[in-house]
């Protein structure tokens, strides 16, 4: 079976993981400071925090900006939930920004549409999601942002290792040259693999503190933020040994050395499997042309160095008189796994009963025709042949 995503492990990712289980600390200990070192080289960023998944990241930073009740965040439908769901963790309203129908990325247009709307919450924060690899355009998104007051957050656990331009200058994903911060996941279908984890990436040396103390309990050991004084300090002035505070609460979304040891050593392979996710890209892109105008590649866009995590077909089944569903399951008869990414958020339940009459046609365009198919550095060039082929047959 071809599934439409899976890790690659190799001999020196399963070494890396084994020393940190011969050593003295699983979690806590030098492996987690390696990988975000590695990871601010990367990103270009001068924090990265690494911790248990992109969804703790997203929420972190939800935290870290103080977002909360009477507050709103605009954030594209077409997403993963976590998305949405970490504004709705602090308490903010979540206001659904439309796409456009071919890439699925949040447009200019489509936030001011969204800040436009009448809907609960003031705005105060853009989640800008870089969906399938592809960047949105940060240009014009920030453009709107700023013009009104929004902080922009950047959605980045599809794009490790894209790029995109501002003021013609290229900066990696997660560098965040005018965003607050940057979100990563490393879950097993992702560029690189920790099992779970997750990471920020800040140049905001404020929101990296308060997401590193929110990330563990909300706890601090630095006697310089001690305002306990009494109980912080022994009679000479110095602090004591056990002693530690928390000015607010939060949660435990540390990331283990183990996880760290197995994210760093994959992440020094980026380079090789970015090359090939996009040289297996321009594969399928060759292979769909001759089912064009009914199949094809989403649309690239203007970004650089897109960080494939997705490759997705758009497929008229309509007008193909099929279903999707019925081209799924005989493609995972043929052995061939596929995905749908996604459903958009607002039409979930949670999110339709607190705003049912909201449509957004872009969204649901894109979600129409959206299928995800194999994709990850061990698939061979024969297989997306093969995918391509079979595709064909069944649509035919």
């Amino acid at each position: 079976m071809i599934p439409y995503g899976r890790h690659t492990i190799e001999d020196d990712d399963i070494a890396a993981v084994a020393d940190v289980l011969r050593s003295e600390a699983l979690t806590g200990g030098a492996a987690v400071g390696r990988f975000e070192t590695a990871l601010a080289a990367v990103s270009a960023a001068p924090h990265a925090v690494v911790c248990a998944s992109g969804t703790a990241a997203l929420h972190l930073v939800a935290m870290g900006l103080g977002l909360g009740p009477g507050d709103a965040v605009v954030v594209p439908s077409v997403t993963f939930l976590a998305t949405a769901n970490a504004a709705r963790y602090v308490g903010a309203d979540v206001r659904f920004a439309d796409v456009d129908p071919d890439t699925g990325l949040m447009t200019p247009e489509t936030l001011e549409e969204a800040l436009a709307r009448p809907s609960p919450g003031r705005p105060r924060a853009v989640i800008a999601v870089h969906l399938n690899g592809q960047c949105a355009d940060m240009a014009g998104l920030l453009t709107v942002a700023e013009r009104h007051g929004l902080t922009v957050v950047e959605d980045a656990c599809h794009a490790l290792g894209g790029a995109y331009r501002l003021d013609g200058i290229r900066h990696p994903v997660g560098a965040a040259p005018r965003s607050a911060a940057a979100c990563f996941s490393f879950h097993p279908v992702k560029t690189v693999a920790m099992g779970e984890g997750g990471a920020i990436t800040t140049r905001d040396d404020a929101l990296a503190d308060r997401v590193r103390r929110f990330r563990n309990h909300g706890m601090t050991r630095d006697p310089g933020a001690f305002t306990e004084t009494a109980q912080a300090f022994d009679p000479s002035g110095a602090a004591n040994p056990w002693y530690y505070e928390m000015a607010e609460p939060g949660f435990n979304y540390r990331a283990s050395d183990l996880h760290c040891a197995l994210g760093a050593s994959q992440l020094a392979k980026l380079d090789r499997f970015l090359a090939r996710r996009r040289a297996l890209a321009a594969r399928y892109d060759r292979a769909l042309e001759p089912f064009a105008p009914l199949v094809r590649p989403i649309p690239r866009g203007p970004t650089e160095d897109d960080g494939w995590h997705l490759y997705v077909a758009l497929i008229d089944f309509a007008a193909l008189g099929q279903t999707r569903a019925r081209v799924m399951e005989r493609l995972r008869v043929a052995g061939i796994g596929t995905q749908v990414h996604y459903l958009p958020v607002h039409r979930q339940p949670y999110y339709r009963a607190l705003d049912p009459d909201i449509t957004l046609p872009g969204a649901d365009a894109y979600y129409a025709r959206c299928l995800s198919l194999p994709l990850f550095p061990d698939l061979d060039d024969g297989a997306v042949e093969r995918v391509a082929a079979t595709l064909g047959e069944i649509l035919s």
